[in-house]
C-alpha cells in the first residue's frame, strides 16, 4: 500500500513539470504570428526607405539641371554632361530599378531665340513601372 501511494505521488509530481502539446502549440502560433507582423513592418520600412532615396535622387538631378541652367544658358544634352561638368559626381543608381540606365529625360522645349540649340534635357523622371505605397507611380515623380 505504501509502494502504491509512493507510486501515484510520484506520478503527479512528474506531470507539473513539463508542458502540454496544447500548450507549445498555442505558444508557437503566437511566435509565427508575430513573426509574420515584424516581416510586413521589415518590407514597408525597406519599401519606404527606397522611396525616400528615390525622392532624394530625383531632387538632386533636378537641383544640378537648374544649376547647369543657369551658369551655361542651355540645359545638359545628357546626365553623362553634368557629371563630366562636375555637377553631380556620378549618375544614381534608381533604387527602384537598382540600374543607372533606367532614368527616363524629359527634353527641354525649343528656345525660340536660339532654334539651332539642342533641347537638352529639362526634367528626369524614374523608370521604374513600380507603384509607390501612397498609390502613385514612381514614374510620375
Amino acid at each position: 500500500m505504501v509502494n502504491r501511494l509512493r507510486v501515484r505521488h510520484a506520478l503527479r509530481t512528474s506531470r507539473g513539470h513539463g508542458f502540454t502539446l496544447i500548450e507549445l502549440l498555442i505558444v508557437i502560433t503566437l511566435i509565427m504570428i508575430l513573426a509574420g507582423i515584424a516581416m510586413v513592418q521589415y518590407r514597408n520600412t525597406v519599401i519606404l526607405a527606397q522611396e525616400a532615396v528615390l525622392k532624394t535622387d530625383l531632387l538632386r538631378m533636378r537641383d544640378a539641371i537648374d544649376q547647369y541652367y543657369a551658369d551655361k544658358g542651355k540645359y545638359p544634352s545628357s546626365l553623362e554632361t553634368l557629371v563630366s561638368e562636375r555637377y553631380i559626381r556620378e549618375v544614381p543608381v534608381d533604387p527602384t530599378t537598382r540600374l543607372r540606365t533606367t532614368w527616363i529625360t524629359v527634353p527641354a522645349p525649343p528656345d525660340p531665340s536660339n532654334p539651332s540649340a539642342g533641347p537638352g534635357i529639362y526634367d528626369i523622371k524614374s523608370g521604374s513601372a513600380g507603384t509607390a505605397i501612397d498609390g502613385t507611380r514612381y514614374a510620375s515623380w
